[in-house]
């Protein structure tokens, strides 16, 4: 395990003497299957895996659940075993933030809507953690999982804009047998709200086969139908329904290419993002 830049640095150093294509999994911990299908990724992808484990501070709001975000590191160190024990960088806060910093990377356009509007500067705090990730560890790809899709498209318009010598790839998401979206966070769930939040998955299966086997274009109903059947579980807020450019994210009102359908709502206390790229 690592814990300082310092060892990053060393290890990448050592595997890029031998020649070898260096990947890395930027995750907060309380790792599932999602996150080890990302590892199983750069696996294949790459010759030297890394996984770091940091529940950044700076992404989270003062309303957020940075303090009661789930600590799981001896279990996440014991999954990474069962596929192929990749070098583990496990930094405090120190260690990334040290006293006296004040830089942080702000990425304009697909940052300002959904989630930039329900959580005013966490994408600037994504931004940063990340860049600092890519150059303390000079890596060769990162893998992201579709799952945070609106993420994804941050990191790769940073990546564009500052020539960033990292290759980006999505993952899939990947899904609990009913289909909600594994997360972190499905495991504040009470029982009954695991039961309703199936909901989300199957909004977006609905909202797909409208656009592709029902040949529906409007945007506007396709975000109808989706908010009804969301309000029909019961229990749910919904923070936005989106329906947008996988690019841009641009909101569409009319649908004539490929779209990502986006959404979040929140279960009690517990907010759940899921979304799906649809292909026309």
């Amino acid at each position: 395990m690592l814990t300082t830049i310092a060892d990053l640095r060393s290890f990448v150093q050592s595997q890029r003497f031998a020649g070898k294509r260096i990947g890395l999994v930027p995750t907060m911990g309380a790792l599932h299957e999602g996150h080890l299908s990302l590892v199983r990724l750069a696996n294949e992808q790459c010759d030297s895996t890394i996984v770091s484990i940091f529940v950044n501070p700076t992404q989270f709001g003062p309303n957020e659940d940075f303090a009661q975000y789930p600590r799981t590191l001896e279990n996440d160190l014991q999954l990474l075993e069962t596929v192929g024990s990749p070098a583990v960088f496990v930094p405090d806060a120190k260690e990334m933030y040290p006293a006296g910093f004040e830089t942080s990377i702000s990425v304009g356009g697909v940052t300002e809507p959904f989630e930039g509007i329900v959580r005013p500067g966490h994408f600037n705090g994504v931004a940063t953690v990340v860049l600092k990730l890519f150059l303390a560890s000079q890596v060769d790809v990162a893998f992201f999982g579709q799952k945070d899709y609106q993420q994804l498209c941050v990191i790769k318009k940073m990546v564009a804009d500052l020539n960033v010598p990292v290759e980006i790839v999505m993952g899939k998401t990947v899904r609990e047998p009913d289909g909600l979206a594994m997360s972190s966070r499905n495991r504040y769930l009470s029982e009954s709200q695991r039961s309703q939040a199936v909901v989300l998955s199957q909004s977006l299966a609905v909202a797909e086969k409208m656009i592709v086997a029902e040949n529906v274009r409007s945007a506007e109903t396709i975000r109808q139908a989706m908010q009804n059947m969301l309000l029909s579980a019961g229990g749910l807020s919904i923070d936005y329904i989106a329906i947008a450019d996988p690019v841009t994210l641009r909101e569409l009102t009319e649908i004539g290419a490929d779209t990502v359908i986006l959404l979040a709502v929140r279960l009690g206390s517990t907010r759940l993002i899921d979304n799906v790229l649809v292909k026309i």
